[in-house]
């Protein structure tokens, strides 16, 4: 059985904090951040890296969803609710990133023996341990009626929390997860539920999007039963990453990854701007 623990990768890890740069963050910097780390480890021998960001009032939308017969219907209904929406560069559908929402990217260079499924394997493994001191099992399957539903959903008693997804660019590898740390899971799913409504309003769509179930997410607060923070789950992974006898180092971006950040976030603005101009 594959150890999933950070040390099996690296016994140093680099940390960027990125969960208090306020709502004037854009999602869009993030998926810049994470590819230019990905190609920078991917082609040096860097440090693999702990990223942790927090947008606000954002929805992600995928490929897939920007292409709904009324997409147009859709993104007026998430500003009409206080959301931006922009569309991301990988795979995936519709999730909600609010300041309740913890991100974290795993990156690191993409090494023979580095399967997918060990990708995934390592996030569940390092969220699993962060939440070990609470009585609950945390299970990693596909949860039907959340939004973005995919194999490496987490969830409690059958409620969703968190999902996991994977990007791979330039013999990189970046493991990302979102976790719904406060607020109310369900309020969430709602707004996605209502977004689908208007963005499809019974017309046919070329993929099989998810009929969501608000019940079927909630956040950690609601699911363990205890008031938590960003702050405090953001506490509870410097602590494992500690127990796991991982060294983090704290360093700006150089010289060299400024200069490819900003290549980065041109393609993905061009990206963004390409896939909603055909709207």
């Amino acid at each position: 059985m594959e150890n999933n623990d950070l040390l099996t990768i690296s016994p140093t890890w680099r940390f960027l904090d990125h969960t208090t740069f306020g709502p004037q963050f854009d999602a869009l910097q993030s998926f810049a951040y994470d590819d230019t780390l990905c190609t920078f480890i991917g082609q040096h021998d860097a440090t693999p890296t702990i990223r942790a960001w927090v947008h606000h009032q954002t929805v992600v939308l995928g490929i897939q969803d920007s292409r709904l017969p009324h997409i147009e219907k859709g993104r007026a209904l998430l500003l009409e609710q206080g959301f931006r929406s922009i569309v991301r560069n990988s795979g995936g559908l519709a999730v909600v990133l609010d300041e309740g929402v913890l991100n974290v990217s795993l990156i690191l260079k993409e090494e023979k023996g580095l399967s997918i499924d060990h990708g995934y394997n390592l996030m569940y493994s390092l969220i699993k341990s962060m939440f070990a001191s609470y009585p609950v099992t945390i299970d990693a399957y596909e949860i039907v009626g959340s939004y973005c539903p995919g194999s490496f959903d987490l969830s409690i008693a059958g409620q969703k929390f968190a999902g996991i997804s994977q990007r791979r660019i330039r013999g990189g590898v970046a493991v990302q997860i979102y976790l719904c740390v406060t607020g109310s899971g369900s309020e969430r799913a709602q707004l996605i539920r209502n977004f689908y409504d208007q963005a499809v309003q019974g017309s046919p769509t070329k993929f099989t999007y998810p009929i969501i179930q608000p019940e079927t997410m909630a956040s950690l607060s609601e699911l363990l039963g205890v008031e938590l923070s960003v702050a405090d789950v953001m506490m509870q992974l410097l602590k494992t990453a500690q127990s796991q006898n991982i060294q983090l180092t704290v360093q700006p971006f150089s010289e060299e990854e400024q200069l490819l950040f900003s290549d980065h976030y041109d393609r993905v603005r061009l990206r963004n701007e390409k896939a909603l101009s055909n709207i």
